[in-house]
């Protein structure tokens, strides 16, 4: 079978799912996972034959596809902030409107790091706290990025926490010479539980938030697939999880520490006024590129 034909009776297929373009982009993704090929091979090759022993996989894949499951679960696989995380069902698929939070993190880790540095070998490291880790995105990320950082990271989910100890950053750790974060299991509502990791300069979360009600505007390849544990709050108390965070905050953020959460668009004003009201002198909205409401920083 020729590349090219298998990408245009792939991209039809998809086509009930997703707009064109976005379809035509999954099928070179998913070949280019299974068989090494670039976005351009079957344009400079259109004579390109797929090895014979490559297309069962392929259309295995395509089946996946069809069936509605992300490309990502798919090819086991995840572009985040620069590094290729592992994901499955067991874990949300890293957005790109998280990466600002995580850009905003790195700065304020980096500053904390630069106050820090007069001190020389006395320096406390940068303590960084990842509640609601998933698939442990934002706390890799951090870890590799903001120097001296320390960063325990925490989920309910054990097969998410399995997920996010499994990514393999050896080569980055080694040329960086960070700290691989410290991945915990920790329910994040039980916040009078024990947790003897100290105070932390920087608190961030990601934590489920789309309300039961939203369910109907979601893609069926998120709806079907990914953790709804990690997806969903109850419409009788959407900010169930940010009560949560807050109390955390209260208990553990250094009296210079700073924190950021990202939040559900629709409920920004909501989200900002719980952590007002929970003592948080500082406290603000910030828009993603899309001009929504994406996530809060807050201060004590």
């Amino acid at each position: 079978m020729l590349l090219t034909e298998f990408i245009s009776g792939g991209t039809t297929a998809l086509e009930s799912l997703y707009p064109t373009k976005e379809a035509r982009t999954i099928v070179l993704m998913l070949c280019e996972h299974l068989i090494g090929t670039k976005s351009y091979t079957h344009i400079v090759e259109p004579g390109y034959e797929i090895p014979k022993a490559k297309q069962g996989a392929l259309e295995e894949g395509l089946a996946r596809l069809v069936h509605g499951e992300p490309i990502q679960y798919v090819t086991g696989e995840c572009e985040f902030c620069g590094l290729t995380f592992k994901v499955n069902s067991n874990v949300l698929i890293p957005r790109p409107e998280t990466e600002l939070l995580v850009r905003e993190a790195i700065k304020i880790g980096s500053r904390i790091y630069r106050m820090r540095i007069p001190y020389g070998k006395t320096a406390e490291p940068v303590r960084i706290l990842d509640l609601c880790t998933g698939s442990g995105c934002i706390a890799w990320k951090v870890a590799l990025s903001v120097p001296t950082a320390r960063v325990v990271a925490v989920d309910i989910s054990e097969e998410a926490l399995a997920v996010a100890r499994s990514q393999d950053f050896s080569a980055q750790l080694k040329e960086t010479g960070a700290t691989a974060p410290q991945f915990v299991k920790l329910d994040v509502l039980d916040t009078e539980q024990p947790f003897d990791f100290g105070e932390f300069d920087l608190i961030l979360s990601n934590p489920p938030y789309i309300m039961e009600s939203e369910k109907s505007v979601l893609r069926p390849n998120v709806l079907n697939f990914e953790p709804a544990s990690a997806l969903f709050v109850p419409d009788e108390d959407p900010l169930v999880f940010y009560r949560a965070i807050a109390a955390w905050s209260k208990r553990l953020l250094a009296p210079d520490g700073k924190c950021l959460t990202e939040i559900n668009e629709v409920l920004g004003a909501q989200t900002e006024l719980l952590f007002r009201k929970a003592g948080f002198s500082t406290t603000e909205v910030i828009k993603d590129f899309y001009d929504k409401n994406r996530f809060i920083f807050y201060q004590k």
